[in-house]
């Protein structure tokens, strides 16, 4: 994933004129039911937990669309360790579209921050190691981009961005084409047929299966999925660095110690997006004027 002019991209602006559409609708009837009008005031976003910060980017984007009058400052920058308190941007202008912008801002920031605090406890714990943490597809519908940015940010990294562009066989693909070889040597066939040039990774589920695969070769990644520790390192002896190597399945913060001194080149961690908790965060408005 390139991070060149990354908000300015279609699927992400799309993605913030379908949040601002779901959230204002025809009008934001509270802001301009209450508050008289040309009112301008700031507001302040805070960090009400540590964590690190992604997203911040994106209340420009935002607010950019609600009205490009407002101005909008970052105080921390993209990715930083925050703590209680810390001051991460500061908003100005049209008291009324503030508050417009308020909500879909948080929702984006407290999300992908959330997935960047997570990324980033696994791959801390996995640098050591020499591991490299790896997210997956088991995302937000419509916020793959943004949730696999967050785990770049975070200090992971990400898996293939979906069915297009990598080869990945796993267990239903095995099953259904009848076996590790036939899926193996259809593969092959239809890349070539194809003229396609795409990294091909295959999943085995015993060590019979990586013998297998070891045996017939011409893929690029093994992943042993829910292999034990101990398993991971006969397999990954089995393998001699022919192939790299991933671990999958109920890894998680209390146990991946146990994986991390395997031999394996990476880790797949779902949680890292499907089930992360948003960090709490918070948006303090201040009326300066009224006009």
């Amino acid at each position: 994933m390139t991070l060149d002019n990354f908000w300015k991209q279609d699927q992400v602006q799309q993605l913030i004129e379908l949040g601002l559409n779901e959230d204002i609708g025809k009008a934001a009837h509270s802001s301009l039911a209450a508050i008289p009008p040309h009112t301008t005031g700031s507001a302040q976003m805070i960090a009400k937990e540590p964590g690190i910060i992604a997203g911040l980017p994106i209340a420009i984007e935002i607010f950019n669309k609600i009205n490009p009058q407002i101005n909008v400052e970052l105080l921390v920058p993209e990715g930083s360790p925050v703590e209680y308190g810390t001051q991460l941007l500061h908003i100005q202008g049209s008291a009324t579209d503030i508050l417009s912008g308020e909500r879909l801002v948080l929702n984006f920031i407290q999300r992908l921050s959330g997935i960047a605090t997570t990324a980033h406890k696994y791959a801390s714990l996995a640098a050591p190691y020499n591991v490299r943490i790896l997210d997956t597809r088991k995302t937000t519908p419509g916020m793959r981009l943004l949730e696999k940015y967050a785990v770049k940010i975070g200090g992971a990294d990400n898996h293939r961005m979906g069915l297009f562009d990598m080869i990945m066989l796993k267990d239903n693909h095995i099953d259904f084409c009848g076996g590790i070889t036939p899926a193996i040597t259809k593969t092959l066939e239809y890349l070539q047929e194809h003229n396609l040039n795409l990294k091909i990774e295959i999943e085995t589920r015993n060590i019979e299966e990586v013998k297998e695969v070891c045996a017939i070769g011409n893929v690029n990644r093994i992943m042993l999925d829910n292999f034990t520790p101990k398993e991971i390192q006969e397999a990954v002896l089995i393998i001699n660095n022919r192939f790299e190597t991933e671990a999958s399945g109920g890894i998680n913060e209390q146990n991946i110690t146990e994986y991390l001194g395997t031999g394996i080149d990476f880790i797949s961690i779902g949680a890292l997006t499907h089930s992360v908790k948003s960090m709490d965060i918070s948006l303090k408005t201040i009326i300066q004027k009224n006009a």
